[in-house]
């Protein structure tokens, strides 16, 4: 059976309970939290703990952040590495599995001018790898998951495909960072998005949905029977969170997602 959550920046209500109101009412099962930085989502903890008090199911954070674990600079490098200890400690607190992040997000793009990266193909994995293994370690001892998101090429210029996630989690060695997969972003890079979901099932822990357009699933062209069918013939057990914009009544759009999704799937 699908468990389906929705970000929670898509549902309605001034507080995370009346967001699990609705939530439940349209056939979510959980909300992916938010987690932007200034160590603000630590700062959520007291509120977070009353809806967790209050049965509001909350399994992941995704990062919402101006730098990553992969920027050029070291000291943004440093700070994204401090973020991400503090949302993996605090999703840990709460009970959930984890906290998913791409490598980078608008640093670079080998696809736009000026074509060449200010650090080299070497650098760039050297870099990745010491900042998963260190998020990887601290995963570990707080009984969660690191989820490393591959990008689209126009947002991300070292994480693009699965392939490139799957090798640079195995060589980390650590069960607790594996990959978090979107959509979206397959549509774009994936050759065959289902090829590659089977293809790199060992290392697939969370699962973020939005159609071919970023829209709602249903809005876009995306196989969906194949995709799901895929992480189905996997074995995947995990999440699959809703990350998309909203076309047409958002009421409505936000309402649609887990029948869709679930119509899909069968």
């Amino acid at each position: 059976m699908l468990k389906i959550a929705c970000q929670e920046q898509l549902l309605p209500g001034e507080t995370l309970q009346a967001k699990w109101e609705y939530a439940t009412a349209a056939g979510y099962d959980g909300i992916e939290l938010r987690g932007k930085g200034d160590l603000s989502f630590r700062d959520r903890l007291p509120e977070l703990k009353r809806a967790l008090a209050d049965g509001v199911v909350m399994p992941t954070v995704c990062v919402d952040m101006l730098h990553f674990l992969g920027a050029f600079d070291e000291d943004l490098r440093r700070d994204a590495v401090v973020q991400m200890k503090s949302q993996l400690s605090v999703i840990a607190e709460l009970g959930g599995l984890g906290a998913q992040t791409p490598a980078s997000y608008g640093m670079f793009s080998r696809r736009l001018p000026p074509f060449d990266p200010p650090r080299s193909e070497e650098a760039d994995r050297e870099v990745l790898l010491a900042g998963l293994a260190e998020l990887g370690e601290h995963a570990r001892a707080e009984g969660v998951t690191l989820f490393l998101e591959p990008l689209n090429r126009y947002e991300d210029h070292m994480v693009n495909r699965l392939e490139q996630a799957a090798d640079l989690i195995r060589a980390t060695g650590l069960d607790s960072v594996r990959i978090g997969i979107d959509s979206y972003h397959m549509n774009i890079e994936e050759t065959d998005p289902a090829a590659a979901i089977v293809a790199h099932a060992d290392v697939i822990g969370h699962a973020q949905v939005s159609d071919s357009n970023r829209f709602q699933p249903g809005a876009g062209h995306l196989d969906w029977p194949a995709w799901l069918g895929a992480l189905q013939a996997a074995g995947y057990e995990g999440w699959l969170a809703a990350e998309c914009r909203l076309t047409g009544d958002p009421d409505q759009a936000v309402r649609s997602i887990p029948g869709f999704l679930r119509r899909a799937a069968a």
